[in-house]
C-alpha cells in the first residue's frame, strides 16, 4: 500500500501544475454521440462496462439555517455485456446519530438506450438499515441492455464535518475519468491522504476569496478549491488472498483536523495518541468500563479463582466469558458499551464481551490490556496518526508467564490465544493507560495442519475399500467447526460427499468438535469404484487437498499477498493391491521450495510389499508476502496443481 499526504493549501500555498490534462465535464441527461457510439473500451476490451465519467463535489452551504457539508455526485456507465453486467444496483450510504441524520436530496436516475429515456421512479428508491448509525439508500436501473448508459445524481446533506469522507478514483469497473472536487472554507482544516499506486492527473488548488459567507457576519471566509482527478482508470482486480481492497484501491481520504468557529474559537479533532489515551482512560464507553473487577470477583466461579497454575486459570477465566456470551453480531468501540447490563443478559456487542473478558482476567489476578482493532475486512488502520474511526473492533491482550496472548471471546470456536480470522489484521493498538498505547503486531497461531491418511484395499472388480483419517490443528480446525456450526452433521457430511463426489462414504464420525484445543477429527469408510478392465488408472489425491486450483490467475497483481496464517498439508495414502494388481507406471517424485525457506511442498511415490504409498506435504512457512513475490507464488502454485494432476498411477490386473 502506498500513501501520499497532500498538505492543505492555504497553510502551504503551493500549487501543483504539472499535469497538462485537461479537465471533463458533463451535462447530466444528455450523453454524447461519441459515449452512445462506444461498443467496447480499448483500453480494458474484455470489461463488460465502463465508468464514463464521474464527478464528486464537497462543499459547504447554507441549509435551513444550517451549515451544512454538501456532497454531490455524478455518475455515468457505459453498458458493453448486459448479461454479465453487475453494477446495475447502486448503493448510497448515509449517516446519522440519534435525532442528526445526513440528507439525499434531488436523487435522480435514467437508463439511456439510444434517445429513449427511462427514468427510476420515485417509489423504486429505498432505504436499508446496516448498522445502528449507517443507512443505505438503494435503487436498480431498468431496462439494461448492451449499449445503455446508466446515469445518476444525488447530494447529500450533512451535519457532520467529521464525516467529510473522500473519494474512490478506483473501482470493480474501468473508468475514463475520475474527479473530485473540494470546496473547503478555510476555518477547516483537513487532512488528506492518497491511497494506492496511482498517481493523479490533476491536482490543481488555489485559494478563493469571498467564497462562503454566513449572514449577520460582515467577511466572508476565504476557501481553498481543490481539483482532483485521474484519467483511464483500470478496474481493480480482486484475487484471492489479500487484505480489504480498500487498501490498495485508488482513493482520497480527508480527516478533520481542526475547527475554528465563527467566535475564533479552535477544537482539535485529531488528537496525538497521548490525547486519545486520556480520552479512552475516562470515556463512559471505554475506559470506565474496566473498572469492574470486583463485580467479577463475585460473578465468577469459585473453582477458576481457585486455580494456581496461572495458565490454567487464564485458560478457565477466557472459556468462562467465551461460553457465558453470545455476541450479537455489533462492532462497537466508543459507543453503547455497558459491561454489567451485557453480562447480566449474556449477550452484548464485541467490546462488552471483551471488556468484560479483561475484567474478569483483573479479577482473577491477571493483568492486561484492551486492544484496538481493524478487522480484515474494514481495511488497515492509519499508524501515522490516530484516526478513530479507522477502528471497528476491540479484543484482549494479557501476559502469562512472561509470554502475551492476543484474546477475543466473542467467537465460540476459537481456542485460547487463536484469534478469529477476521481479526488477523496486521497489528493493533494496545491503550496501556500508564505507559501510553502502542501498535502491538497480530501474530497468527502458527500450527495450523490439515492431515489426512488413507488406507483402502483392493478387490475384485475393480473395487477400492478402505477408510480415512482427517486431523485439522489451530485455523483448519477452527473452520471445520465453523462449518459445522453453521450446518448439522448431515449437511456438513452431505456437502463433503459433494465434494467428493466420485467416492461413497459411510460410517462418519467427528471427534473433539467442543474440544477446542485438541484436534478436530475426521473418520469414515470410502468406496471406489474404477473401471474393471485389464488396467486401472487411479488418481491419488482423490480426498480433496487444502489447495484444489491455483489462487493466482492474474498477469501481475500490485497488492501483497495475505493467507493468513502459516500452513501444513500433509496427505498420506497406502494402497494394498491385495495381489489382485501389479505396479506399471507411477508418478514421478517432485520435490519445490520458495525462496528463504517461505514453502515447500514434495511428492514421493513408492511400491513394495505388494502396496503403493504416496507422501504429499505442503507447507507455506510465512503468511504474508510482498506483490513482488507474486511471479514466484504463482508458479509454485502452478507446480503444486501439476503435482496433484499429473499422471496417474496405472494398476495392471495379475
Amino acid at each position: 500500500m502506498k500513501l501520499k499526504f497532500i498538505a492543505p493549501l492555504l497553510f502551504l500555498f503551493s500549487i501543483n501544475f504539472s499535469q497538462a490534462q485537461q479537465r471533463k465535464t458533463a451535462e447530466f441527461g444528455n450523453p454524447t454521440r461519441s459515449e452512445f457510439s462506444l461498443i467496447k473500451y480499448q483500453k480494458d476490451p474484455t470489461a463488460n462496462g465502463v465508468v464514463l465519467f464521474e464527478s464528486g463535489k464537497n462543499y459547504v452551504e447554507i441549509v435551513d439555517n444550517y451549515i451544512r457539508l454538501i456532497k454531490e455526485v455524478h455518475r455515468k456507465i457505459k453498458v458493453f455485456d448486459a448479461k454479465n453486467f453487475k453494477h446495475g444496483t447502486v448503493e448510497i450510504p448515509f449517516y446519522h446519530d440519534g435525532d442528526a441524520t445526513e440528507k439525499i436530496a434531488k436523487l435522480k436516475a435514467i437508463t439511456h438506450n439510444d434517445q429513449v429515456k427511462t427514468y427510476v421512479a420515485a417509489d423504486a428508491f429505498y432505504t436499508t438499515d446496516e448498522t445502528q448509525n449507517w443507512s443505505l439508500k438503494k435503487f436498480a436501473f431498468p431496462n439494461v441492455k448492451d449499449g445503455s448508459i446508466l446515469e445518476y445524481t444525488y447530494r447529500i446533506e450533512s451535519p457532520y464535518f467529521s464525516n467529510f469522507g473522500g473519494w474512490n478514483f478506483q473501482g470493480l469497473l474501468p473508468k475514463m475519468y475520475s474527479e473530485f472536487e473540494s470546496k473547503i472554507p478555510g476555518n477547516y482544516n483537513y487532512n488528506r491522504t492518497l491511497y494506492g499506486n496511482m498517481q493523479l492527473d490533476i491536482n490543481e488548488a488555489e485559494v478563493k476569496k469571498h467564497c462562503f459567507n454566513v449572514p449577520g457576519f460582515e467577511i466572508a471566509a476565504a476557501c481553498e478549491v481543490a481539483t482532483y482527478a485521474m484519467f483511464d482508470v483500470p478496474a481493480f482486480k480482486e484475487e484471492k488472498y489479500m487484505l480489504a481492497t480498500k487498501n490498495y484501491t485508488a482513493r482520497l481520504d480527508f480527516e478533520l483536523m481542526k475547527y475554528t468557529d465563527l467566535s475564533g474559537s479552535t477544537e482539535k479533532f485529531s488528537k496525538s495518541w497521548d490525547d486519545v489515551d486520556k480520552q479512552f482512560r475516562y470515556d463512559k464507553d471505554f475506559g470506565r468500563q474496566l473498572k469492574y473487577s470486583n463485580y467479577f470477583e463475585d460473578k465468577l466461579p469459585t473453582t477458576v479463582l481457585s486455580i494456581n497454575d496461572k495458565m490454567e486459570k487464564a485458560k478457565a477465566v477466557y472459556y468462562f466469558i467465551q461460553n457465558h456470551f453470545n455476541w450479537n453480531g455489533n462492532y462497537r468501540v466508543r459507543s453503547d458499551i455497558r459491561v454489567k447490563d451485557a453480562f447480566e443478559k449474556k449477550s452484548g456487542n464485541n467490546s462488552e464481551i471483551n471488556i468484560a473478558l479483561l475484567n474478569a482476567m483483573e479479577a482473577a489476578g491477571l493483568k492486561g490490556d484492551l486492544v484496538l482493532l481493524s478487522t480484515r475486512g474494514n481495511g488497515l488502520p492509519t499508524t501515522d496518526y490516530p484516526v478513530m474511526t479507522d477502528f471497528n473492533f476491540t479484543i484482549v491482550k494479557i501476559n502469562v508467564d512472561d509470554t502475551d496472548y492476543l484474546l477475543d471471546a466473542t467467537n465460540k470456536n476459537t481456542p485460547f490465544g487463536v484469534l478469529p480470522f477476521r481479526d488477523l489484521n496486521v497489528q493493533g493498538r494496545v491503550m496501556n493507560f500508564k505507559k501510553g498505547s502502542y501498535w502491538q503486531p497480530i501474530v497468527p497461531f502458527s500450527k495450523n495442519v490439515h492431515y489426512v491418511n488413507t488406507q483402502i484395499t483392493a478387490n475384485k472388480g475393480g473395487v477400492f475399500t478402505g477408510v480415512v483419517n482427517e486431523i485439522n490443528t489451530g485455523y483448519m480446525g477452527w473452520q471445520k467447526r465453523e462449518d459445522l456450526e453453521k450446518n448439522s452433521k448431515e449437511e456438513f457430511l452431505k456437502e463433503k460427499q459433494v465434494r467428493l463426489s466420485q467416492l461413497e462414504l459411510s460410517d462418519y464420525t467427528i471427534e473433539n468438535q467442543k474440544e477446542l484445543e485438541e484436534p478436530f477429527k475426521e473418520s469414515y469408510s470410502t468406496k471406489l469404484e474404477k473401471s474393471n478392465s485389464g488396467k486401472i488408472f487411479l488418481n491419488p489425491f482423490y480426498i480433496e487437498t487444502y489447495f484444489t486450483e491455483n489462487p493466482f490467475n492474474l498477469e501481475e497483481r500490485n497488492h501483497p499477498i495475505d493467507f493468513g496464517f502459516p500452513l501444513t498439508n500433509t496427505y498420506l495414502i497406502s494402497i494394498d493391491l491385495n495381489n489382485l494388481y501389479t505396479v506399471e507406471q507411477l508418478p514421478t517424485n517432485t520435490a519445490l521450495k520458495l525462496p528463504n525457506d517461505d514453502g515447500s511442498v514434495s511428492v514421493v511415490y513408492s511400491k513394495g510389499a505388494g502396496k503403493v504409498t504416496i507422501r504429499l506435504n505442503l507447507k507455506l512457512n510465512n503468511h504474508s508476502f510482498p506483490a513482488e513475490a507474486y511471479q514466484g507464488l504463482k508458479e509454485f502454485f502452478a507446480q503444486v496443481m501439476t503435482i496433484q494432476n499429473q499422471q496417474p498411477i496405472v494398476l495392471k490386473k495379475k
